[in-house]
């Protein structure tokens, strides 16, 4: 089930911890916890999401804060892989679409290398295969996290997201655990997690409010 700003933040669904001492949310109570999403041929998550999580990091690594990096893949699966991911880490190579912005951008080294390292743990997620056939309560599932409303709308406006719901999903390759529980909108995300193990923020692209977010929760009793 998906959750809600507020409620209990569930621990991450991982498929490998590729780098760092593997951990979850309910090992790091009393720290703040910050989880830094992105996709390994997601251009802007290395650009500014990657980036800024690092630069907290820095700031907050003597502190009680706790920053994890997840690779997903909700899109481009043949390059949002956890090879790609593990090439990343052990060698620093970049591909797909990142390649081409960060050689754009000046951002590459030694050919096709990221600038920086990662200095965080980071997990892939738990990214399945979906089933051929699509069931309702796979469809109803999918409603309860991305359409919270539902309950409001007309039967008309019900049955055409259903009719939707399905053809997405008989068309959807595969599933991405952690990237659907918490409710994310794309790449990069930052998820903020307070000491007591609360849901606080979700923040979608490079907003700006992360770091003062952490600041707030870090302060409180």
């Amino acid at each position: 089930m998906a959750i809600e700003i507020g409620s209990k933040a569930p621990n991450l669904q991982i498929s490998k911890w590729v780098q760092g001492t593997p951990t979850n949310i309910d090992q790091l109570a009393g720290n703040v916890v910050v989880i830094e999403v992105f996709q390994v041929n997601c251009p802007g998550c290395f650009l500014y999401g990657i980036p800024h999580a690092i630069s907290l990091y820095e700031k907050f690594k003597n502190k009680n804060v706790k920053i994890l990096g997840v690779a997903t893949a909700f899109e481009d699966y043949d390059k949002n892989t956890l090879q790609n991911l593990e090439l990343l880490l052990s060698d620093n190579q970049v591909i797909g679409e990142t390649f081409k912005a960060l050689k754009q951008h000046g951002k590459l080294v030694d050919g096709n290398k990221l600038y920086y390292k990662i200095p965080f743990p980071v997990a892939f997620d738990n990214v399945i295969k979906m089933p051929f056939d699509v069931s309702d309560k796979m469809i109803f599932d999918f409603i309860d996290i991305y359409f919270p409303d539902f309950s409001t709308f007309s039967d008309k406006d019900k049955a055409d997201l259903i009719d939707k719901v399905r053809n997405y999903l008989q068309n959807k390759e595969f599933s991405a655990s952690t990237f659907e529980t918490y409710r994310l909108r794309g790449t990069p995300s930052s998820v903020v997690i307070d000491k007591e193990g609360i849901l606080r923020y979700s923040f979608f692209g490079s907003e700006g409010y992360l770091e003062g977010a952490v600041n707030e929760l870090l302060n409180q009793r």
